[in-house]
């Protein structure tokens, strides 16, 4: 039920998204790590250069997404996890392992189905009948990317296995607690049109995942594009990594250092306090989705090559930050209103802070 995609050196033991940028940025600073006050941090120079790699080799596989592919970057960046929801062929899958791949790390993948347990997922103990004792078998969880692909065709019982993971990247089985390597990172892919057989992932799930995206259909150029490049070779089976485990946490440590004023701290609360007040919503954003917008906004500006965090960097992942925690209410539906459609009004109600220095 579990296959390794790849392997590496392990460790220690949106709805929508269209920001017309490209997934990687043009200019960046070039602050080190030590000017900064600590060694372990990368320069923004090294974050745009591993960025732009990254990118480049996700592109390979993904062709004219680069949107989706900078939310992605956001998402690790950001420490998160990402949820690829989209009709079946459109690339959901392919984005997640481009990704894994691109890393030189331990990497994991989980074809979620109806009969998977929650055991062959975090792993069980064993008897040992040498020893007299019960020993731990890790599942495939143990990993710094984790690909989980249709989770919503597993049950619920199955799909709770990852709530203690993605939330405090540790694992308890049999009352001893394991932690995860680091960075830990989930990548799961649902298609939301078929629904026989599956099992809509509950709003505890939904809100562990920092991000959703829609890939969507390529233009013409980008499918002919593909169809001359990918249709008599799958570019997955050359892609090979362009960065390592240690990098990616130096670039997180980076991402972590990047300012954000009280204005734009107080912004961000307005934001999504703002989704708990819309009448079309009958369940709005949780504290959790604030501390995640705001790590995903030091990730974007970190992109970017900013030190600081500004209001445009709230805008660009507010959508698929925000977007799919909320419940809409009967009438919303009826309407035919979006959780898109009502995050987007909020950015236009919500006034933004005025000055130009938010460092």
């Amino acid at each position: 039920m579990t296959s390794r995609i790849q392997s590496a050196t392990p460790g220690e033991h949106q709805g929508e998204q269209a920001t017309g940028q490209a997934p990687y940025p043009t200019g960046v600073g070039s602050v080190s790590g030590r000017q900064n006050g600590r060694e372990g941090r990368a320069s923004l120079d090294e974050l745009h250069e591993t960025a732009r790699r990254i990118a480049a080799n996700v592109e390979r596989v993904l062709v004219g997404k680069p949107d989706v592919i900078r939310i992605a970057l956001v998402t690790l960046l950001a420490e998160g996890h990402l949820l690829v929801e989209d009709v079946p062929g459109v690339g959901k899958t392919s984005l997640a392992k481009a990704l894994a791949r691109s890393i030189d790390c331990t990497v994991s993948r989980i074809q979620f189905t109806p009969d998977l347990l929650p055991s062959d997922v975090t792993g069980v103990s064993i008897y040992n009948r040498q020893s007299g004792e019960f020993e731990f078998r890790p599942g495939p969880v143990f990993a710094n990317i984790v690909v989980g692909d249709e989770i919503n065709r597993a049950s619920p019982k199955t799909q709770s296995a990852l709530l203690e993971c993605m939330e405090e990247h540790q694992v308890t089985v049999d009352t001893s607690t394991y932690h995860l390597e680091e960075p830990f990172m989930v990548i799961a892919t649902q298609n939301p049109i078929e629904m026989e057989g599956t099992y809509a992932l509950p709003e505890a799930q939904r809100d562990r995942f920092t991000a959703r995206v829609s890939i969507g259909y390529p233009d013409q150029q980008a499918e002919l594009a593909m169809v001359d490049e990918h249709a008599g070779h799958n570019p997955l089976a050359d892609l090979e990594p362009v960065s390592d485990r240690e990098s990616v946490q130096r670039l997180i440590e980076t991402v972590r250092s990047v300012h954000m004023s009280p204005e734009i701290r107080r912004y961000a609360v307005d934001l999504v306090a703002a989704t708990r007040q819309v009448p079309e919503i009958r369940l709005g954003a949780s504290p959790r989705a604030t501390l995640q917008l705001v790590r995903a906004a030091r990730a974007q500006a970190a992109l970017s090559g900013r030190e600081f965090v500004v209001p445009d960097d709230l805008h660009t992942v507010a959508v698929p930050v925000l977007a799919h925690r909320m419940v809409l209410t009967t009438e919303a539906h009826a309407a035919r209103r979006s959780a898109t459609d009502v995050v987007r009004a909020i950015l236009h109600r919500v006034p933004v802070p005025q000055g130009s220095n938010h460092r």
